[in-house]
Parts: structure tokens; sequence; C-alpha cells
């Protein structure tokens, strides 16, 4: 057992590296680093509840996503115009969120709460996205599976994947990043996690298409978003500074790195389905925890 000095927690040395690669294996294909999960994992089980979680999360993010991103350039799959214009909107609404999470959220007891009704709004969104089973042109075959001609405009961004041209409005994407931003300031997250089934769900984007992207600007808002936390928190909370633990999202995030590239590689073998699928139920499971155990404190 070893204690990582900051938070205060003690696990085995290999603990943090170890499950979060073996979440972002899986998250990453879907473009999503597994953030999302880590934050419950290191609240309820490691018992890191302080405010200094969110940018320890952010932490893990600058770390881990730098591999899987190369990966997916590499192999044709990283659509950098969207992730720049998901970080358009995204960046200054986390800096609204850390406020909010600083000021109005230090209490862990309602932290659960709140992160237990982000987690099943999204579950509920993935799970009408896997009922309703509307994209048929999701369903490209492998060879063709790498981006084309991608254009960015001020109203539109457009780009060629799996035969079909895809086109989707510039603003509504950036306005709904930013809200996202919000949410991710506050849970500490980069905003992946939101953004992909969003655009899945309502453009009908083929996932392979975006999840490069989505780890991209996931990257972008979570460096902006530590940086954030560093400098607001000693105007909030009287002259400290909010420092993430360095220990602790450096051990996640080298077992995040390894796990999102594995997860890059193996995307393109694994159907969108099943990929919702598995976000479906990690994300429901741990919404109900926290939201039964909010009322049954």
């Amino acid at each position: 057992m070893v204690e990582f000095p900051i938070s205060g927690v003690e696990a085995y040395w290999w603990l943090p590296a170890l499950v979060a690669f073996g979440i972002s294996m899986f998250t990453s294909t879907a473009g999503v680093t597994g953030a999302f999960i880590l934050l419950p994992f290191s609240v309820s089980i490691l018992g890191y509840t302080s405010p200094g979680a969110s940018p320890t999360n952010l932490l893990y993010n600058i770390v881990a996503i730098p591999t899987g991103a190369r990966r997916f350039q590499r192999e044709g799959r990283m659509l950098w115009s969207m992730a720049w214009v998901t970080g358009l909107g995204t960046v200054p609404g986390l800096a609204v969120g850390a406020v909010i999470r600083l000021k109005y959220l230090p209490d862990p007891h309602g932290f659960k709460l709140f992160a237990g009704l982000v987690l099943l709004t999204l579950g509920a969104k993935l799970v009408l996205d896997l009922i309703s089973r509307r994209n048929s042109k999701s369903n490209h075959s492998k060879e063709h599976r790498s981006i084309i001609g991608s254009k960015l405009t001020l109203k539109n961004l457009s780009f060629g994947f799996g035969g079909e041209t895809w086109s989707v409005p510039v603003f509504p994407i950036v306005a709904v990043s930013f809200i996202v931003g919000i949410v991710g300031g506050i849970y500490g997250i980069g905003g992946g996690a939101f953004l992909s089934p969003y655009l899945v769900a309502v453009y009908q984007l083929p996932i392979h298409s975006i999840a490069g992207a989505m780890l991209l600007g996931t990257f972008i808002t979570s460096v902006a978003g530590a940086l954030i936390y560093i400098v607001i928190s000693p105007l909030i909370s009287g002259g400290s500074v909010l420092w993430p633990d360095w220990w602790l999202g450096l051990s996640f995030g080298v077992g995040g790195a390894l796990g999102i590239y594995v997860g890059a590689r193996l995307q393109r073998f694994v159907s969108p389905g099943i990929i919702k699928i598995i976000l479906v139920l990690a994300l429901l499971f741990i919404a109900f925890r926290y939201i039964t155990g909010f009322y049954f404190h």
C-alpha cells in the first residue's frame, strides 16, 4: 500500500493504473476516456472526496489521451475540425463549471446526486439511441472507415466517411459544447462522454468517425480546465490553490494511455451497438448507485 500525498488516498500502487487501463480500453472506442467512471471510483472506492478530485481527473485525461489520439490520426480517423469546433464551446464553459464546483458543490454528498443525474441523463440518451436504431448509414465496411475531405466553414462542417458525405451545423454544436463544458467543469471531465452520444444520437454521425475527435477535444478542454482550476481556486478559496494529486493523476494517466491506445487499435473491429451497450451498462449502474446513495445517506 502507498499513500498519495495530496489526496491522502491509500491504495496498492498498481491499482489506479490497472483500473484506468480496463475502463479506458473499452470506453475509448467511443471517443470517451473513461474519466466519468474514474471519478466515482476515486470518490467511492479510494475515498478522494475533496474538490481536488476534479482537477486530478483532468490530469488523467491530459496524460492518457495523446497515445490514442495519435493512433486514430495514423489510421485516418481523426476529424480535426470537429475537435476544434467542440473545443471552442467547451473551454469557456469549463471555466463557468469550475466556479460552480468550487463555490456551490464542495460537499461530496450533494455532488453525488449531481453526478448521478448527469450520468443517468447520458445513459438514457444512449438507451434511446439503441432502441431507435435509426442510423442505418453507420454500418459501413471496415475498408471505408477513414476521414476524407474534411471542410469547415462558419456555418457547416462536412466530411466524407464510409462512402457517404456528412454535414453538421457549426453553431448548435458550439452552443451544446458550451453547456457540456459547464457540466464537465463541475464533474471534472473533458466533455467527450456527453458530446460523443450527442453527435451520434442527434446528427446520426458514425461513431467510428468522431471518436478520435472527441478524444482530442477532451484533451484540449482538460488542459484548459486544469489551468482554470489552478488560477481561479485561490480567488474563491481565500488564497489556496486547488492542486490535483499529481501522483494519483499520473498513475491513472499511465494506465489510461495504454488502455486508450489499445482501444483505438481495436475500435475498427467493434460494432457501434456493442460500444453503446458497454457504455449504457456502466453509466446506469454508477448513476443508480449515486442517486440511491444520496437519498439513503
